[in-house]
C-alpha cells in the first residue's frame, strides 16, 4: 500500500549554476532561515497515508517523555529546527488538489507547534494532573492548516520525573515504529553528547555445523512445511474476521464508535531485570515474557469481573467463561524499519532513506484461562509467538489490503482494516528502548510511554524498554474499561507471581 521509492531531502530542481563554495553558503544560510529545515519537493500521498485520513482510522501516535531536569523550552525549539524539522514529513502540509493528497512543503512556525502551558506547581495531585491532560488531548485533533504534530512542554514534577514532554503525531506522517525510532534518533548518549542511543540487536543462533546432511535437508523441508501450513490457516482466519468472524464479547471488547472516544493513558514502570530473570530460567525471549504476563492479566482482570457479576465475590476461584476467543490485531510494517544511524544521517547530512508503511496484519490469539502454574502463561505465550514467527501472515495481509486497494479504491481499504480491527478486541507491542540514559535536547530522559488513540477498539497495550525498566502503557477506553488502573495493576503483579513461582521450583 505504500510506493517503494525512497526519499531525501531535496534542493528545489532548477538552480542557477553556482560554484561549490557559493553554493553550500546559500544553502546554509537557506536552512539557517527555515529554523533549519531543508525545503522538499511535492509529492503524493502514499495509500496508507491517506488511509489514515479516513473518519473510521484518525489515529494519532502520542509518546510521553519523562525528564529528570526542568524543561527549557527554547533549548527544545532550537534543536527541533536542526533535528526533527529536516525530515520532510514533519515541515510538510497535507494539501488535497483535485481530489489527490500531496505532501506540500511550508515554514513551520515552532511557536505554534511546540506548545508550553502555565501550571500551578503546588497542585495536589500532578501525575492524576498528566494523566487528564493527555485524555483532553485525545478529544482534539491537529488542524490540516499546519504539519500534523506537535510537542507540548510540562514542566510539572511528577512521582517519577521533573518534568514530561508529549509528542502527538498524525499516524499519516509513518508508522508507530519509525516515529519511535525517528524521535530516538534525536537524542543522544548523556555520557556522549555526539552518540545516538544504542539499541539491542537480537542476535541471530549460529548454525550447527556438525548436522547431517540428510537430517538438515529433512528439517528445512519440515520448516518449509510449517510455514505453508500455518500461512494458510492465518490468511483463512484473516479473510473470515474481515467477513464475519469477531472476538467472544468480553469486558475489554468497545462498542461500536470506538475509535471516536477520549483515551485513558495509564503506565507502569517495572524492572527489565525481573522480566530477563524469568526469560533466563524459562529459556524464552523478553516478548514471550511480556505476552505472558500480560495473558495472566487480562485473565485476572477478566475473571474477576465475571466473579462480581455472579456473587459479588473476591475468591481466586474460576468464573470465566468455558471459551473466550480474544485476539490481539497488530498492524506491521513489513517494509524494514530504517535505523537511528540512518534517519539521523538523514537529518543531519541529507542522506537518502527509505520511509513509509506496507502494512500488514498479525492476528495474534490471547489465552483467556486460570492456570494452576503461572509459568503456563509464559509456555504457551512462547508457544504462540513461535508458531506465528512461523508464518507468512503479514506479508499476504498486506497483500490482499493491497489488491483491495487498486481494485475497490482508498474506501474499500478502509472499510476492511476497520472490520478486521473492530472486530477483535485490542492492540499489543513490545518495542526495544535504549540500554543507557538518553537526553532529548539535553534533557536526561527518566522514560518514555508511547500509545496512541483514534484506533477503533477499546484497549491497546503497549511495553516499552529503557535501560534497565519495562514501562507498560494502557491506551483504553473508560466506557468500556472503567477502571484502567485496576487493569495495569493486574499486569504488573502478574510480573511477580511467575517471578515468584519461578524462585519455588528453584528454576533459576
Amino acid at each position: 500500500m505504500e510506493s517503494t521509492n525512497s526519499f531525501r531531502l531535496r534542493k528545489q530542481a532548477l538552480k542557477p549554476i553556482e560554484t561549490a563554495r557559493s553554493s553550500a553558503s546559500q544553502r546554509d544560510e537557506e536552512v539557517s532561515k527555515n529554523n533549519g529545515q531543508r525545503t522538499c519537493e511535492e509529492e503524493p500521498l502514499s495509500p496508507s497515508s491517506r488511509l489514515y485520513h479516513e473518519p473510521n482510522f484518525n489515529v494519532y501516535v502520542i509518546a510521553i517523555m519523562g525528564c529528570k531536569t526542568k524543561i527549557y523550552p527554547d533549548v527544545v525549539k532550537a534543536n527541533l529546527g536542526h533535528s526533527l524539522l529536516r525530515h520532510p514529513r514533519f515541515s510538510s502540509l497535507q494539501v488535497e488538489n483535485n481530489g489527490e493528497m500531496r505532501w506540500v512543503p511550508t515554514e513551520v512556525d515552532l511557536e505554534r507547534h511546540v506548545i508550553v502551558p502555565e501550571l500551578d506547581q503546588n497542585m495536589d495531585s500532578p501525575d492524576k494532573f498528566l494523566e487528564d491532560y493527555v485524555y483532553n488531548l485525545s478529544k482534539t485533533t491537529i488542524d490540516k492548516s499546519q504539519p500534523l504534530w506537535d510537542l507540548h512542554l510540562l514542566n510539572l514534577r511528577t512521582s517519577e520525573s521533573e518534568a514530561v514532554g508529549i509528542f502527538r503525531i498524525h499516524h499519516s506522517l509513518g508508522d508507530g515504529t519509525s516515529l519511535l525510532s525517528l524521535l530516538l534518533a534525536c537524542t543522544r548518549q548523556m555520557k556522549d553528547s555526539k552518540a545516538l542511543p544504542t539499541i539491542p540487536i537480537r542476535k541471530k543462533k549460529d548454525k550447527k555445523s556438525d548436522r547431517i546432511g540428510t537430517w538438515r535437508i529433512l528439517l528445512r523441508f519440515w520448516f518449509v512445511l510449517q510455514v505453508f501450513w500455518n500461512t494458510v490457516v492465518d490468511v483463512f482466519m484473516f479473510i473470515a474476521t474481515a467477513l464475519f468472524l469477531t472476538d467472544t464479547q468480553n469486558p475489554l471488547k468497545g462498542l461500536p464508535g470506538s475509535e471516536s472516544t477520549p483515551r485513558r493513558i495509564v503506565y507502569r514502570t517495572v524492572s527489565l531485570d525481573d522480566i530477563k530473570f524469568v526469560k533466563n530460567a524459562m529459556n524464552t525471549t523478553i516478548n514471550d515474557v511480556a505476552f505472558g504476563m500480560t495473558q495472566a492479566g487480562l485473565s485476572r482482570y477478566i475473571n474477576r469481573i465475571c466473579e462480581n457479576k455472579k456473587d459479588g465475590g473476591a475468591t481466586e476461584t474460576n468464573n470465566l467463561p468455558k471459551s473466550i476467543r480474544l485476539r490481539s490485531n497488530l498492524l506491521v510494517n513489513i517494509r524494514p524499519a530504517p535505523g537511528i544511524q540512518a534517519l539521523a544521517d538523514m537529518m543531519e547530512k541529507d542522506a537518502e532513506v527509505k520511509w513509509g508503511n506496507w502494512i500488514g496484519y498479525v492476528l495474534l490469539p490471547f489465552t483467556i484461562a486460570v492456570r494452576e502454574d503461572p509459568l503456563d502463561y509464559v509456555r504457551n505465550a512462547k508457544a504462540i509467538i513461535d508458531r506465528k514467527k512461523r508464518s507468512l501472515e503479514a506479508f499476504c495481509t498486506f497483500y490482499i489490503a493491497d489488491w483491495a486497494l487498486n481494485l475497490f479504491g482508498i474506501k474499500a481499504a478502509s472499510a476492511l482494516s476497520h472490520k478486521v480491527i473492530s472486530r477483535t478486541t485490542m492492540c499489543f507491542s513490545n518495542m526495544v528502548g535504549p540500554v543507557e540514559e538518553i537526553g532529548f535536547c539535553g534533557h536526561p530522559m527518566a522514560f518514555l510511554a508511547p500509545s496512541s488513540y483514534g484506533q477503533p477498539y477499546a484497549l491497546m497495550i503497549n511495553f516499552q524498554s529503557y535501560i534497565d525498566k519495562m514501562t507498560i502503557v494502557l491506551s483504553v477506553d473508560e466506557g468500556t474499561i472503567p477502571n484502567p488502573h485496576q487493569l495495569c495493576d493486574d499486569i504488573v503483579e502478574s510480573l511477580q507471581v511467575i517471578k515468584d513461582a519461578v524462585l519455588t521450583r528453584g528454576l533459576a
